[in-house]
C-alpha cells in the first residue's frame, strides 16, 4: 500500500475520476467501437489515457483508432480510413472537422466528448510501422499490461506537471507528454520515488525500461521506447521543462502542498501593468506581427523560434543586444518579441578589415574605402585596418521594418507569410489584447517554483 501524505490524499480526490465519468466515456467509446467493426472495412481500438486508465478529471478526450490492412497504400488508407469516420459521425449525428497530424483524421463531437477517429495500419509489431500513429495501439498494451496499481501515481504526475506548466509534448511547451508520465510512473513506481529520482537528474539521463536501446541519443532525458529500441519518448522535452520539472520535484519534497497540484489564478496582466513594468525596466520592447501560417501548431510554431533566432542574430550583428526573445502563436496573428538593452545607437560604427599581414586583401579594404565617405579612417589598430562608417540602421525598430528581414533565415512559411506584410511595434505601442497573456509571461517571466513561493 502507497503512503501518500495528506494533501495528495485531497488532491487524487479532486482529479481521480468518477465511476460515472468512466462509465459514460466507456459506453461512448463502446458504441463508436462497434459502428466501426459492423462496417466490415477495419478493425477499431480504443487508446490513450482513456483506454490505459490514466486520465484527470475532465480530460474527456477519446481517441479511437481504426485499423486498416498494411497492404493498402497511404492514399487507400486516407480515402477509406477518412470515409468510415464520416460515416461514422453521420450515423451518430455529430458535428466533425478534418485535422492533419501525419496524415488526415477526424475530430469529432459526440455528446460533450471531443473524439479523434484516427486512421492507422494494424502492424504487428511496433518496429513495422508505416505511419507514426501505428506505434500508438502499442503503446496503448504496453500501458495497460504494466502499469498495475500506479494509475493514481500518473494521475498526480500529470496533475503536477500541467500545474507547473510543463506537462504537453507539443512545440509550444516542448514538456511531457501523458505517455512519458505513465513510462516515468512505472519506471520509478511511483510519484514520490519519480520526485526523489528527478531531483537528482542530470542532462543526459537514460531510462531504458526494457534494457533494449536500439541507437544514442542526444536529449537532455532519454527514454527508450519500450515498445520501439529506436525511439526516444522524450524527443520534444527541452532541457529548460526538463529541469523545471527538476525544481517543482526538489520545492514539493522540501514542502509539499496543493499550491503545486492547483497553484493560485494569476492576476490577468492589464495595460496600466504593462506600463509599469516597461517604465521600470527601461528597456526597448519590439513586437513583430502578421498572420498566421494556414498550418498545424506542429508545424508553425517550430518555424516561428526558427524565425525568431534567425531574427536575433540580425539584430545583434547590428549591435542591438537582445536580452530575450519569444514567440507566440493565436489562430489568425502571431507575434515574435524581442526586449533589447537598447533600441538606438550612435550614426558611428566600427568596421574591421584585414591583418596587414594579409597584403593583398588589406590593400584592397582600404583601396575601397578610400574611395567612400567616413567618419574616420582607415586606420590601424592592432595590426588590422579599421574604418568608422555610418551606421545603415540607427533604430532598430528600422531594421525590423526594412525589406532586409526578409534576407534572414526565416521558416518557409512564416517567410510566405510575411512577404504579405507584418507589422513592426513599439515600447506601449506593443500592447495587444488578443496577447496580453503572452507578454505578461515575458515581462514577469519566474520559474514554476518561484511562483508558487511568490505567490
Amino acid at each position: 500500500m502507497v503512503k501518500r501524505c495528506a494533501c495528495e490524499e485531497e488532491v487524487l480526490q479532486r482529479i481521480r475520476p468518477t465511476p460515472e465519468e468512466r462509465m459514460y466515456i466507456h459506453a461512448v467509446a463502446g458504441r463508436l467501437i462497434e459502428a466501426i467493426e459492423e462496417s466490415g472495412m477495419a478493425q477499431a481500438m480504443m487508446v490513450g489515457s482513456v483506454a490505459r486508465n490514466t486520465f484527470v478529471r475532465g480530460d474527456r478526450d477519446l481517441d479511437i483508432f481504426l485499423l486498416f490492412d498494411p497492404s493498402l497504400s497511404r492514399e487507400e488508407l486516407v480515402e477509406r480510413g477518412l470515409g468510415l469516420a464520416r460515416k461514422v459521425a453521420a450515423a451518430f449525428g455529430a458535428p466533425y472537422r478534418e485535422k492533419y497530424a501525419e496524415h488526415p483524421y477526424l475530430s469529432v463531437r459526440i455528446n460533450a466528448l471531443d473524439v479523434d477517429l484516427v486512421p492507422c495500419y494494424a502492424v504487428s509489431h511496433a518496429t513495422e510501422i508505416q505511419s507514426a500513429v501505428d506505434r500508438t495501439p502499442f503503446h496503448t498494451r504496453y500501458i495497460q499490461q504494466h502499469i498495475g496499481g500506479l494509475s493514481d501515481d500518473v494521475l498526480l504526475i500529470k496533475q503536477f506537471a500541467k500545474a507547473g506548466g510543463v506537462y504537453g509534448s507539443d512545440h509550444m511547451t516542448e514538456g511531457f507528454s501523458g505517455y512519458l508520465c505513465e513510462l516515468l510512473a512505472i519506471y520509478y513506481g511511483g510519484f514520490s520515488p519519480l520526485l526523489e529520482a528527478a531531483s537528482r537528474w542530470k542532462p543526459g539521463t537514460i531510462i531504458d525500461i526494457e534494457r533494449h536501446a536500439a541507437q544514442s541519443f542526444d536529449d537532455p532525458l532519454v527514454v527508450i521506447d519500450p515498445v520501439d529500441p529506436g525511439r526516444n519518448v522524450a524527443a520534444a522535452l527541452s532541457c529548460t521543462r526538463m529541469f523545471e520539472f527538476v525544481e517543482l520535484a526538489r520545492g514539493y519534497m522540501e514542502d509539499p502542498a496543493e499550491e503545486f497540484f492547483f497553484p493560485p489564478p494569476r492576476k490577468p496582466f492589464s495595460r496600466p501593468d504593462f506600463i509599469e513594468v516597461l517604465a521600470r525596466r527601461k528597456t526597448t520592447l519590439l513586437a513583430l506581427t502578421f498572420a498566421t501560417p494556414d498550418y498545424t501548431p506542429d508545424t508553425v510554431v517550430p518555424q516561428l523560434r526558427k524565425s525568431a533566432q534567425a531574427i536575433r542574430d540580425l539584430l545583434e550583428r547590428s549591435e542591438y543586444p537582445v536580452n530575450r526573445s519569444d514567440v507566440c502563436m493565436r489562430e489568425d496573428r502571431s507575434m515574435l518579441l524581442f526586449e533589447l538593452l537598447t533600441g538606438e545607437l550612435p550614426a558611428v560604427r566600427r568596421h574591421f578589415g584585414p591583418p596587414l599581414w594579409a597584403p593583398v586583401n588589406s590593400a584592397k579594404f582600404a583601396a575601397k574605402y578610400l574611395q567612400k565617405d567616413v567618419f574616420s579612417g582607415p586606420y590601424i589598430e592592432g595590426g588590422r585596418y579599421v574604418v568608422e562608417i555610418a551606421r545603415p540602421f540607427t533604430r532598430a525598430r528600422d531594421l525590423l521594418e526594412s525589406p532586409s528581414l526578409l534576407d534572414v533565415s526565416l521558416g518557409r512559411h512564416v517567410r510566405q507569410s510575411m512577404e504579405i506584410g507584418w507589422t513592426v511595434d513599439e515600447g506601449e505601442g506593443c500592447w495587444d489584447d488578443e496577447f496580453a497573456s503572452f507578454i505578461g509571461e515575458f515581462l514577469q517571466h519566474s520559474s514554476p517554483l518561484s511562483r508558487i513561493r511568490r505567490r
